[in-house]
């Protein structure tokens, strides 16, 4: 059964590839408003999600200096995964431990002159974008083979690629399933809780009408009403 299931999976992630072109990362602007101007962005991520960014100052208006930041990347639990300060390029990478929002900070550095009209160029890849395949095939020297080879290269790329979209896929699975459970637990718990709130509820009412009953039936035998 569980053969049966990976050959399914393998084959949705072939279709996947076939006819999904891979996500690729977009370069995005932040304008830092001056002075000690802060902007963040934030980004959901799974466990295991690998991430790769770039960023770089540029100014805005013209100007003969080029203003500095500071950059900040924290974990769902505030962890500090990079921090630089005082610069104007930089880069950083990392593999999601955690599943949560993951925050990128910048702030502009202190400056005299507020004209300055700074921005911040992010190319920020998560995931399946940052896998640099290119880079894989040079490493491998897959480049130097022939050109009858060519297709096979394809193939075996293809391949890395459905491993990694699998693995995603898988991962993704998993995380609803557990969700789902959790969900499932705690609506048995909550149906739990109200029967046996209901169960006392009535109880109570029956103990109560029994006692007046009681007290009712004293109270007519002692005035000889019945």
């Amino acid at each position: 059964m569980d053969e049966t299931a990976g050959m399914m999976l393998l084959l949705a992630t072939w279709i996947l590839t076939a006819l999904v072109k891979p996500p690729s990362a977009a370069a995005l602007w932040l304008s830092l408003p001056a002075p000690n101007g802060t902007k963040c962005i934030w980004e959901d991520l799974d466990a295991g999600v690998l991430t790769l960014a770039e960023y770089a100052v540029a100014r805005e208006n013209k100007s003969d200096v080029t203003p500095t930041v500071s950059v900040k990347v924290t974990s769902p639990s505030e962890n500090t995964l990079h921090h630089q300060e005082n610069i104007t390029t930089g880069q950083f990478g990392f593999t999601a431990s955690e599943q949560g929002t993951y925050k990128l900070c910048f702030t502009l550095d202190s400056t005299e002159n507020t004209s300055i009209q700074t921005g911040v160029n992010i190319d920020w890849k998560i995931g399946f974008a940052a896998k640099d395949w290119e880079a894989i095939a040079k490493k491998e020297n897959i480049e130097a083979c022939m050109m009858r080879y060519e297709l096979e290269l394809g193939v075996e790329l293809g391949l890395r690629k459905a491993v990694v979209y699998a693995k995603l896929i898988h991962q993704r699975m998993l995380y609803l399933v557990g969700k789902g459970e959790k969900m499932k637990n705690d609506s048995e718990k909550a149906n739990y809780r109200v029967a046996l709130f209901s169960l006392m509820s009535v109880a109570v009412c029956i103990l109560s009408s029994a006692l007046q009953l009681r007290h009712l039936k004293g109270y007519f035998h002692k005035k000889r009403l019945i």
